[in-house]
């Protein structure tokens, strides 16, 4: 199979991982907070239960991003990272209590890991400018993922069987649907994904291109050559040629043959590295910052959400299912236009762009959700134009500061990296949920500190604006010498 083929399936492939992601979210955040109510969990048991998720998460993210810069694979740390979602999932099924529904969404969680792999592997194999539209590609597909999900749980709320000891309901069978989709998925894994590098794609080329000038060569070459005039065939008596030809005081330069590129394969990507280089620099921590306090701000939002509907309009699960399809279908258009607005404007604008709809979402949350006046009308809509004004901005943010990040951090080591960012993003996934769980009923604290924290992330990218570009060499390209 060529180059091109593998390639194709291997980001196929990559689609469905993360699609998956947003479907298993999808499925189980609408249902969790009644699963745990049935358990006769304290309400802070769903913070704990979604940070649970991000915990595991935000720990193997950089192992698994050192182990693939290491070894430069990707495939078998996917198959390995899955098992543990396939695990966890079966675990969320059996919900005896609600202590194996967090340990459950503690050991899935570390399936999560793969991430900072899969970030790596697509930072190596595309070239810069390209990088946005292939981030914005994968982070779609997970929101396709979040919009697919709901219709699922519309049938899924329907169950109520028996499977051996095994009950399942609305609440179960959510986990018993991802364990499926995850045990399939491994053997989509198996047979349609690739460890191919971009050194796979310039020897293929290169071959093509060796494959053409010899065919031109080969019509242009004349009947007797050269070499057949010195008695010589091929590139053996290439030497006595040049004897002969100084010796008849014809002196000939005939050029040496290229030498072999620097053997790289053993040499460790982390021999010259420094964390405090690396990740101590103002860009770096601004979109560092970037990553947590938007996804802070984004999972605390979501955290309240299913509470705050249930508390002022009654919702249950099929609405609020309703609600986040809704969602995924916004999400999905602002990815697809971010996709089409990063082949025309430089990363940051994208990024500033998406921290003005970020403030003022916080700012009419703070206004007017954090105590609804008039009647059901009124305040469903006041709702519905603060999730809308929040699920706006998430695009622009999310792929501005990670297509940011990958160019400005070294290529050799960007699984280690893009773990280190993923757990800075995990970190605010654990704390989000924490900080809005236990004040569902106070949202002047919850929003008032969501707004000071996007207030400090808008003076430091406006403070390193000019350093928010991506630098016009990051790592001296393997091979450069010998193609010159």
């Amino acid at each position: 199979m060529d180059y091109r083929r593998k390639r194709r399936l291997t980001f196929f492939t990559i689609g469905l991982i993360f699609l998956l992601s947003g479907i298993e979210y999808a499925v189980i955040l609408p249902t969790i907070w009644r699963y745990l109510q049935t358990l006769n969990a304290a309400p802070y048991f769903l913070g704990l239960s979604l940070s649970a998720f991000s915990f595991s998460g935000l720990l193997a993210g950089p192992l698994f991003g050192f182990w693939s810069d290491r070894t430069l694979s990707t495939k078998k740390i996917i198959l390995f990272a899955n098992v543990f979602e396939i695990v966890g999932n079966f675990m969320y099924f059996m919900g005896y209590s609600k202590w194996l529904l967090l340990c459950s969404r503690l050991v899935a969680g570390i399936g999560t890991g793969a991430g900072s792999s899969i970030f790596g592997f697509l930072t190596r194999n595309t070239a810069p400018e390209d990088r946005s539209t292939v981030f914005a590609a994968v982070m779609a597909s997970r929101q396709a993922g979040l919009l697919i999900g709901p219709a699922f749980n519309i049938f899924l709320r329907l169950c109520n069987f028996q499977i051996g000891p095994f009950t399942v309901n609305k609440y179960t069978s959510p986990g018993l649907f991802m364990c499926l989709l995850w045990i399939l998925l491994q053997f989509v894994i198996l047979f349609m994904y690739w460890d191919f590098t971009s050194q796979d794609e310039t020897c293929q080329r290169n071959g093509v291109e060796r494959e053409e000038v010899e065919q031109e060569e080969e019509e242009g070459k004349p009947l007797v050559g050269h070499n057949e005039l010195t008695g010589s065939y091929g590139t053996v008596t290439s030497v006595q040629s040049r004897t002969s030809s100084v010796a008849n005081g014809e002196v000939t330069h005939v050029s040496p043959p290229p030498s072999p590129p620097p053997e790289e394969v053993n040499s460790s990507p982390f021999k010259n590295f420094s964390a405090s280089r690396e990740f101590l620099r103002e860009e770096v921590v601004v979109l560092l910052a970037a990553q947590f306090i938007t996804l802070f701000n984004q999972t605390a939002l979501e955290t309240m959400v299913t509470p705050l509907t249930q508390k002022f309009f009654n919702f249950g699960e099929l609405e609020n299912s309703i609600m986040y399809c809704v969602c995924g279908v916004e999400v999905i258009s602002g990815f697809l236009f971010v996709r089409w607005l990063s082949k025309r404007v430089a990363e940051r604008v994208v990024l500033a762009v998406g921290l003005i709809l970020c403030n003022i979402s916080c700012v009419w949350c703070l206004i007017f959700l954090a105590n609804p006046q008039g009647g059901f009308a009124w305040q469903l809509a006041e709702f519905i134009i603060g999730v809308f004004l929040q699920v706006l901005g998430l695009p622009f943010v999310a792929v501005a500061q990670v297509s940011l990040f990958s160019k400005i951090t070294s290529e050799k080591t960007q699984g280690f990296t893009q773990g280190i960012r993923r757990s800075v993003g995990g970190l605010a996934t654990i704390l989000g949920p924490l900080w809005a769980g236990g004040l569902t009923s106070d949202l002047y604290i919850m929003l008032g500190l969501m707004m000071g924290l996007l207030a400090l992330l808008t003076i430091m990218m406006v403070v390193s604006y000019e350093r928010l570009v991506a630098p016009v060499t990051v790592d001296n390209p393997t091979g450069t010498e010998s193609e010159d």
